[in-house]
């Protein structure tokens, strides 16, 4: 049997596959922005043991003294 010439993939099929590209490469170029992010200003020390180790006063939800929690608004909040 001689082969087909005719076209069997779908103009919906070739949309998909092309939207599926434009996501993947868009992921790969936003996975590449966070690590050239992250190796250009390490914000936050990086030893996990060190007790002492907290983000920048700016990343600091509390406003009070790094590590440690405010627990006087979660209690009036009962």
């Amino acid at each position: 049997m001689a082969s087909s010439s005719k076209k069997k993939t779908t103009m919906a099929k070739i949309m998909r596959e092309n939207r599926l590209r434009e996501r993947r490469v868009d992921k790969q170029a936003k996975k590449d922005a966070r690590k050239r992010a992250s190796a250009e200003s390490p914000d936050v020390l990086l030893d996990p043991l060190d007790a002492t180790a907290y983000a920048p006063a700016s990343l600091d939800a509390t406003a009070g003294e790094p590590g440690r929690l405010d627990t006087t608004t979660s209690e009036s909040a009962r």
